[in-house]
């Protein structure tokens, strides 16, 4: 007999596909089974569209038969109205046997209510059904929600000898690669799974990043630079292409225009920078430099994981990596690459 658990596992399978494209909301997979069978489908595809019940139930063409089904959904359907009605109502509309839910969404508009609207009208409901596996699915919609912050992911690459670029001193600008050029493929894909990317005003100065997504199919992150003296003509840079979101923090009173805009936090330490991105509702940040940028983060300890690329090639002398003092959780290699990721407990 196929488990709870296999058809949840399926539905969180489905809920990744949205990945990128539906924040600030969470990752929802929906699958529907009846007897034993799976005969509908869905996910949350894009913010502002029809969440995953809707989708599974429009996947089903004989929708007389879904009062003998089971839904299971990865997250608790929601019960207010936001850019599309409440899931909780178009289960209860159809009448399905039971929900299984993976997780309980501790979103004040939600967290419970979906689950009282089904049981109030004699839907069974099973809560907790992979329950860790669907909190991890969407840490980065609880960490916004619980912490009032984006879910922060550092990231960076260093050499075989702890350096993460070289000496510039000699006012020296462009790229110092480290890791191999197929790397670059992964890195993009990190990129395009979360809603900004920051980065100092000394990164953009010397490497002139553009921030985007060119080796990877996806959509490309809401770009942030921390500027606080406001030293960059913004024109003169890549960060220049106005096709994608840009703002920069800073204290001077800037009036930006398009995508291009200028905004001061209440202060420039961490917290209330943070704040200030919550505000923008970016739900995830993958934070890419320089060293002094990230090394802030980690003193104040405002991270939730490290993404650390070590190369094979080697900056020479030059400026030491960022100290993290925390034991890697997992590591692999990416062709010559070795990956380590931490998360911080």
């Amino acid at each position: 007999m196929i488990t709870h658990e296999a058809f949840m596992k399926r539905a969180i399978e489905l809920a990744k596909l949205g990945a990128g494209n539906v924040a600030p909301n969470p990752l929802v997979g929906a699958v529907i089974v009846h007897n034993g069978k799976i005969i509908g489908e869905g996910y949350h595809k894009k913010y502002g569209e029809p969440h995953a019940e809707v989708n599974a139930v429009n996947s089903v063409k004989d929708k007389s038969i879904l009062s003998e089904c089971t839904i299971y959904v990865t997250l608790e359907p929601c019960a207010h109205f936001g850019k599309t009605p409440p899931c909780s109502l178009l289960l209860v509309k159809h009448n399905f046997k039971a929900v299984v839910v993976g997780c309980r969404d501790s979103y004040e508009e939600v967290d419970g209510k979906g689950i009282q609207i089904l049981e109030g009208a004699g839907i069974d409901v099973t809560l907790g059904v992979l329950e860790k596996e669907c909190i991890e699915l969407n840490k980065r919609f609880f960490t916004f929600h619980q912490k009032e912050r984006p879910y922060v992911i550092l990231k960076w690459a260093q050499d075989k000898n702890g350096f993460i670029d070289r000496d510039r001193s000699n006012e020296h600008k462009g790229n110092q690669w480290i890791t191999q050029p197929e790397t670059k493929t992964l890195t993009h894909k990190w990129r395009a799974e979360e809603a900004a990317i920051l980065v100092g005003n000394k990164t953009v100065a010397n490497d002139n990043p553009s921030l985007t997504v060119r080796e990877y199919t996806g959509p490309n992150p809401t770009r942030l630079v921390i500027d606080q003296k406001f030293r960059l003509d913004y024109g003169a840079f890549n960060l220049g292409d106005r096709s994608v979101p840009t703002y920069v923090l800073t204290e001077k009173k800037i009036i930006g225009s398009g995508n291009l805009q200028f905004i001061t936090p209440e202060s420039f330490e961490i917290k209330d920078i943070l704040k200030t991105i919550h505000g923008l509702k970016l739900n995830s940040i993958i934070i890419e430099g320089g060293g002094t940028t990230i090394q802030k983060f980690i003193d104040s300890n405002l991270w939730d994981e490290a993404r650390i690329l070590e190369g094979v090639l080697s900056c020479g002398d030059g400026q030491q990596a960022p100290v993290l003092n925390v034991e890697p959780t997992e590591e692999y290699m990416f062709g010559l690459d070795k990956v380590k990721i931490t998360y911080n407990a």
